[in-house]
């Protein structure tokens, strides 16, 4: 079987390191509710949470890493791709935070918001 690639683009191989780090979040949610109530064991599974997405980070970003200079899958249109997609982020929380102040001040700046706090206020 040829390894000959016939497109620019870059298909992942199947990793372990999601499934690992969402099992790391998963603990350490779990954990830091058990130790914020007071149960025994709950900063042991918060650390253990937390060390388990340190080093899926450090493992996946290692592999990244080592696909783009070493096995050299990131060609110019993957690395294009990425530039896009990185943009299209910055973009959408740019817009996000907008719309969420835009409602903030919209809503305070309202007279049906003067209203509903002096009705609030009143204590009938």
């Amino acid at each position: 079987m040829s390894m000959v690639q016939k497109h620019p683009f870059h298909l992942v191989d199947p990793s372990p390191w999601p499934i690992f780090a969402s099992f790391g979040a998963f603990a350490s949610t779990f954990g830091g509710v058990m130790y914020f109530h007071g149960y025994t064991g709950g900063e042991v599974m918060l650390g253990l949470g937390v060390s388990m997405i340190v080093y899926s980070m450090y493992v996946w970003w290692r592999d990244v890493i080592r696909e783009a200079t070493f096995e050299g899958h990131h060609t110019a249109t993957v690395q294009l791709g990425l530039r896009y997609g990185m943009l299209l982020f910055i973009v959408s929380e740019i817009m996000f935070f907008f719309a969420f102040f835009w409602a903030f001040f919209s809503f305070k700046l309202s007279t049906y918001s003067r209203d509903w706090c002096s009705l609030a206020t009143k204590g009938d």
